[in-house]
């Protein structure tokens, strides 16, 4: 599993999402399963360590009282209040009259546009029995088309698309604005399956059964209301189902706080209740392993710990691992993933034992991964009978083939890797045979797609390749090391023009939730930034996954800090190198990202010459009380608590703005239809920056959800809107 996809150790029960990491715009499928996340590099140039570097000290500010009745902009948090929307409406039509009809806007749209909608992307895939399954997105289908073919005719340049659901269709017939969210089919038979739908890209979504091989919603079928819904499948006629039951089901996160069982042909409202967690909790899920018939509950009582609990009968049995372990089951085998140490295995451990030896009291675990100083796993999948397992040296990933046997587990590379570039996996099918394919692609190397079967000496088959997307001769690759204020070796990306002076630079990081950056092919950025002489860097800082649990821990609550002394200390290191200049560099950020750029621009003004902040967590002070914040203080801290709100207050960047300081240019950006990270983050950071009488540019699109656009087109308009702000203050 990629461990950047949830909180939960099954994809097929996981409700809790961490907040947007990567890039958007990234040629990749949207599948029935969750994509594999990360991007990747391709250089021979090695690393380059920094002997000395001076970290720039935060600035001063005089910060205001921090608590929630002195806050004149609560008013903004009323998401779809007519006040709020109309102040959003008139900032957007004032963003758009700067931005909006400048040529260069308008020529980095098209551009942008004709990547996504290009017929030429891969159409990624996801093997479900004897059909390749693919969600597919142009100008043609904006919402899209969900469709399946064969692998024989998938090896054809234009295979023969089957389509099971045209989003479009069937948002014109319902008169309602769906965004597909995705699939979940009844293992291992797949006759059946779940459709997600999702009102304007929002995460709640509407359920509804889908027969695939009558190619029809099934009549009567199971159906749930709009909700930020935890189903798993039981069998053909029952579900594990955790919803909006009413009043007390859901915990103060927004997420299901009771699993039920529920029969078809019976009311929801007659489900059984087989678990109950707390309110304080982030949320319950349940779901059946298919292979084994065993039954698991998992209580996450914050983003990191979980109690898992054996069904037998409806009494839970716990499972005997630490809270803050990741675990799976698959065909008898346990894996359990350390965040901790544990008796005498390391945090970042990989472990594995035989699931019946280990309810029977063994606890002697044969060690399929452990980590050093430079490495870290990054994620781990099944195939019928191999665990394909991706590790980091450096953020430069590798992929193994494990295969267990009479004498234990032998370990294969999967294949040869050039330097500086990197694989993942894009599908497997756990109950159908070894095959597995595999994602290849480099900031400047165009994705591949291939297919291999484990255990087969001989298997290995490009299936897919996509052209350029942009010009890159000329350009390079490189990773360097700053040094942040503790003394620390931060790793960095640098992509661009071969250069002999300072050019506009492009830096961006994320530094939460253990979730690595890794490099990766961006044609749209390619096109807006790269081939227009532009420089882009990724910043690998404490409070991701690069380097495992200890790198994330290393910025958690109090120590969230150091990601952002880290991330200052690659900007000063761009500088002392002479790729860039202060004034030329710009930075960009989403969601937790949103949150590190932000603390940027009112700590670190005088590093950068342009900001921009998507769809971001600014108020820290009320944070866990917006949508599903309250499932982030274990990453953040609780500001209710007194003497945690000591520590939050100084990385609440609503709450660092002041008067007169040398603020860069401020581009800020949010949807309405954003049911995760509340859109009144935003809007109040800007609203405090205008009564401060600071400029700011500021778009809200009023749907798009978390990713802030739910199509091809609204995704090409808000990245031209911040490539287009960029070049204006950087170029």
């Amino acid at each position: 599993m990629a461990k950047s996809v949830c909180c939960s150790a099954c994809p097929a029960t996981a409700v809790i999402l961490p907040l947007l990491a990567g890039k958007d715009g990234q040629e990749s499928g949207e599948n029935c399963d969750p994509q594999p996340s990360g991007t990747w590099l391709v250089s021979k140039e090695q690393t380059v360590t920094v002997e000395s570097t001076e970290t720039p000290q935060p600035a001063e500010t005089d910060r205001p009282e921090s608590t929630d009745s002195n806050d004149p902009y609560r008013w903004l948090e009323d998401v779809t209040g007519d006040g709020p929307l109309e102040w959003a409406r008139q900032h957007n039509t004032r963003t758009l009259a700067d931005y909006g009809d400048s040529p260069r806007f308008t020529e980095i749209q098209t551009e942008i546009r004709e990547v996504l909608d290009a017929e030429t992307r891969i159409p990624y895939v996801t093997r479900r029995g004897e059909y390749l399954y693919n969600f597919w997105q142009d100008a043609a289908n904006p919402r899209g088309l969900w469709r399946r073919t064969t692998l024989e005719q998938y090896r054809n340049d234009k295979p023969d698309w089957d389509v099971l659901i045209d989003v479009d269709a069937l948002a014109r017939d319902e008169d309602q604005n769906w965004v597909w969210h995705g699939a979940s089919f009844l293992a291992p038979s797949y006759r059946k399956c779940l459709i997600s739908l999702s009102v304007g890209g929002s995460d709640a979504d509407v359920t509804r059964e889908f027969d695939p091989v009558a190619k029809a919603f099934v009549p009567d079928g199971f159906t749930l209301p709009e909700a930020k819904s935890s189903v798993g499948w039981i069998d053909e006629d029952t579900l594990y189902v955790g919803t909006d039951f009413g009043v007390g089901s859901m915990t103060d996160s927004g997420y299901p706080r009771l699993v039920k069982r529920w029969t078809r042909g019976t009311p929801l409202e007659e489900a059984v209740t087989v678990f109950e967690g707390e309110s304080s909790d982030v949320s319950v899920s349940a779901f059946r392993d298919p292979l084994s018939g065993l039954d698991f509950v998992y209580r996450s009582i914050d983003f990191y710990h979980r109690k898992r609990y054996l069904l037998t009968g409806d009494d839970p049995v716990p499972v005997d691992v630490p809270d803050d372990a990741e675990i799976s089951v698959h065909a008898g085998h346990l894996l359990v993933e350390l965040r901790t140490s544990w008796e005498a295995y390391t945090a970042g451990s990989l472990l594995v034992i035989d699931f019946e030896r280990f309810r029977a009291g063994h606890r002697e675990f044969d060690v399929l991964f452990a980590p050093d100083d430079r490495s870290a796993l990054l994620s781990y999948s099944w195939t019928e009978h191999a665990l394909l397992l991706s590790s980091l040296v450096d953020v430069r990933p590798s992929l193994d083939v494990l295969q267990p046997g009479p004498s234990g587990w032998t370990r294969t590379p999967s294949a040869s890797i050039p330097e500086w570039s990197t694989v993942r996996v894009a599908s497997t099918d756990r109950y159908h045979g070894d095959e597995y394919l595999l994602a290849v692609d480099g900031f400047l190397t165009p994705p591949s797609l291939h297919r291999y079967v484990a255990g087969s000496p001989e298997s290995g088959e490009v299936l897919k390749r996509s052209p350029a997307r942009f010009d890159a001769a000329g350009m390079s690759v490189a990773q360097h090391f700053a040094v942040s204020a503790d003394g620390t070796r931060i790793p960095y990306f640098v992509v661009g023009p071969v250069r002999d002076e300072p050019l506009p630079t492009l830096l961006t990081g994320y530094g939460g939730f253990e979730i690595p950056m890794v490099p990766g092919y961006d044609g749209g950025l390619g096109r807006a930034w790269l081939a227009r002489g532009g420089v882009y860097v990724v910043a690998n800082i404490r409070g991701g996954g690069e380097y495992g649990p200890r790198w994330h821990q290393a910025a958690l609550k109090e120590k969230r800090p150091r990601a952002y002394e880290d991330f200052a200390a690659v900007a000063e290191d761009l500088a002392s190198r002479g790729i860039t200049t202060a004034g030329q560099l710009g930075v960009t950020g989403g969601s937790n990202g949103g949150l590190l750029t932000g603390n940027m621009y009112t700590q670190y003004p005088q590093l950068f010459g342009a900001v921009v902040i998507q769809v971001p967590l600014l108020d820290m002070r009320r944070y866990h009380t917006l949508l599903a914040g309250a499932s982030w203080m274990a990453e953040y801290g609780d500001p209710d608590d007194p003497a945690q709100w000591e520590f939050i207050q100084t990385f609440s960047p609503y709450h660092l703005l002041a008067r007169e300081r040398p603020y860069p240019p401020l581009l800020v950006t949010t949807s309405t239809r954003d049911d995760r990270v509340h859109p009144g983050h935003a809007r109040k950071f800007v609203a405090r920056l205008e009564q401060l009488g600071y400029p700011v540019d500021y778009y809200e699109n009023i749907e798009g959800g978390h990713g802030g656009a739910s199509n091809n087109e609204q995704r090409a308009f808000m990245r031209a809107l911040s490539f287009a702000f960029l070049w204006d203050r950087l170029g």
